[in-house]
């Protein structure tokens, strides 16, 4: 199904039926700030395997990112970080970037693998932050890649609902998206280690 959402004011009623689909296990393909993203209710367990099935890759291997809607959000899946960190996220956030933190033992046993770490991101799109606030909890995400390595990222929605519609159960129009992926930033030791340039200057917020 492909579903069309604006960003500036995305409809509660079309929100609650992407909602409605996670919540019974299902895949959703929808913008961020940044790519779109491949997403699942991070609690569901079938759900997070049949993403791993889709990028062919075991979920022990995965680096998925959580979407999170806000900072008190965050702080549920990390352990604790100091006040610079936390100043540092309370400006870089809603933002394109994807922080990469100690995870603490609320992530689900499936996604801790032997690095216990965990991506978190808040990205500053109003229908991925809504869809998480309806929720109730994080959704994890992954990049759509594009098959054409010189194209990397998709970004047209119906060129996107082509080729995964028979994988997925909704793909949300929320217009073109970017062809930049989020700036990954590593937290886990205390300092902020660039590593993954992407959209996101995180320069401007140290």
């Amino acid at each position: 199904m492909l579903i069309k959402i604006y960003p500036e004011n995305p409809n509660p009623k079309a929100i609650e039926q992407v909602v409605e689909v996670l919540r019974k296990g299902g895949l959703i393909i929808y913008p961020t700030d940044t790519i779109y993203g491949l997403g699942c209710d991070i609690t569901n367990h079938k759900a997070i395997e049949a993403i791993c099935k889709i990028r062919n890759i075991k979920p022990e291997k995965a680096n998925f990112s959580f979407i999170c809607y806000d900072l008190s959000h965050i702080s549920d899946y990390i352990k604790p970080i100091d006040n610079t960190t936390f100043r540092v996220l309370k400006k870089a956030l809603p933002g394109p970037f994807t922080f990469i933190f100690n995870a603490s033992h609320k992530v689900p046993k499936l996604l801790s693998s032997n690095k216990k770490t965990v991506g978190i991101r808040v990205p500053d799109n109003d229908i991925a932050r809504e869809i998480v606030r309806v929720l109730g909890n994080p959704i994890l995400s992954t990049s759509i890649r594009d098959d054409d390595d010189i194209i990397e990222y998709s970004t047209d929605p119906e060129l996107i609902y082509e080729k995964y519609e028979d994988q997925v159960d909704i793909v949300i129009d929320g217009g073109y998206g970017d062809n930049i992926a989020s700036t990954v930033v590593d937290c886990t030791s205390g300092d902020f280690e660039v590593i993954r340039e992407g959209k996101g200057d995180l320069e401007l917020y140290l």
